[in-house]
C-alpha cells in the first residue's frame, strides 16, 4: 500500500489544551496510554496513535523506521499539528518512529519524549522473537475464545501483564478471531526494529525529555553522548522501580513527570 494512503486510526482524549500525540511500542495501541491521557485532561488534550501494522491502522508492506515517522508525520501535518507544532511522545519502537519524526520534521514538534529507548542499536532481540512466534504458533481457525488463547500462550508466555497486553491485539470478527498486529512483517523486520537510522549533521534543536525505568536496559550511560548529538537540549529522567513498559507500571509518577515537562519544568541531564 502506498505511503501516502495509508489509514492513521487515532483516539483523541480531552477537548482543550495543547496537543500531546501518543506513539506505542511494538504490540501496543494508542489505547495503552489512555490513563495517562486522562490524567493530563485538565491540561492537555490527546491524540492516541495506532502505528501503522499496528491496531485499526492500515498495515504495510515493509518496516523502516523513515517511512513510519513520514507516515505518521504527513497525519499529524494534517490534523493536529496543521496550526502548528505539537507536543508528541513516544515509548520503546513508537519512541525511536518519535525521534525519526522530529529529525526529519522538526517543524511539526514543540516538545518531545522519549520513554525506554535509545537512538541506538539493540543487540538482542531474541524477547520478541520468542513472543512473535508464541503469538504466531496460535491457531486461529480452532480458536473458540480468548480464554483458549491466554491458556494456550500460559506456558510460552507465563507472565501475566505480559499475555494479557499481548492479548489485547487478538480481536473477534464474524469471521472468527485475528491479530490486529502484521506479526508475520514484524518477525521478518525485527534486525530493522532493533536498529535506528543513520543522521548526519542533523539534529532536533527543541526540549527533549528522556525517560528511563530503573530495571530497564534499554537506556544507558553509555548512550548519553549519541542522545546529545542528536537532542543537544535532551534531559532524562528515570522512574524507580519500572522496567521498559514504565508509563503501565508506575502511571502516576509518569504522568507527573510529563506534566513537568509539558508545562516546562527541566530535568537532569543526561
Amino acid at each position: 500500500m502506498a505511503e501516502d494512503s495509508l489509514s492513521i486510526n487515532t483516539q483523541t482524549v480531552g477537548d482543550s489544551g495543547e496537543i500531546v500525540a501518543f506513539l506505542p511500542g511494538l504490540f501496543g495501541q494508542g489505547r495503552n496510554f489512555t490513563q495517562i491521557a486522562k490524567g493530563l485532561q485538565s491540561e492537555f488534550q490527546s491524540l492516541l496513535v495506532d502505528l501503522p501494522n499496528h491496531g485499526a491502522s492500515d498495515w504495510t508492506e515493509d518496516f523502516d523506521y523513515v517511512s513510519q515517522a513520514d507516515v505518521v508525520a504527513e497525519h499529524l501535518r494534517s490534523t493536529v499539528a496543521s496550526d502548528g507544532p505539537i507536543n508528541l511522545v513516544g515509548h520503546s519502537m513508537g519512541g525511536k518512529v518519535a525521534m525519526v519524526l522530529a529529525l526529519r520534521h522538526p517543524e511539526l514538534v514543540s516538545r518531545l519524549v522519549v520513554v525506554d529507548i535509545s537512538p541506538v542499536k539493540r543487540e538482542s532481540m531474541e524477547e520478541f522473537e520468542h513472543l512473535l512466534d508464541s503469538l504466531a504458533a496460535l491457531d486461529l481457525e480452532e480458536l473458540n475464545s480468548r480464554g483458549e488463547a491466554d491458556k494456550q500462550l500460559l506456558d510460552p508466555i507465563p507472565e501475566n501483564m505480559v499475555r494479557g497486553f499481548l492479548l489485547q491485539s487478538l480481536a473477534r470478527t464474524s469471521d472468527g478471531f485475528r491479530w490486529k498486529v502484521n506479526l508475520k512483517l514484524l518477525r521478518e523486520s525485527l534486525p530493522t526494529i532493533a536498529g535506528f537510522p543513520d543522521f548526519e549533521d542533523t539534529t532536533y534543536e527543541g526540549p527533549v525529555l528522556w525517560i528511563a525505568g530503573e530495571k530497564s536496559d534499554y537506556i544507558k550511560d553509555e548512550y548519553g553522548s549519541t542522545m546529545r548529538e542528536l537532542f543537544p537540549r535532551a534531559t532524562l529522567t528515570t522512574i524507580n522501580n519500572a522496567g521498559h513498559w514504565v508509563h503501565a507500571e508506575k502511571a502516576e509518577v509518569f504522568t507527573n513527570v510529563l506534566r513537568g515537562f509539558l508545562t516546562g519544568a527541566e530535568a537532569r541531564n543526561p
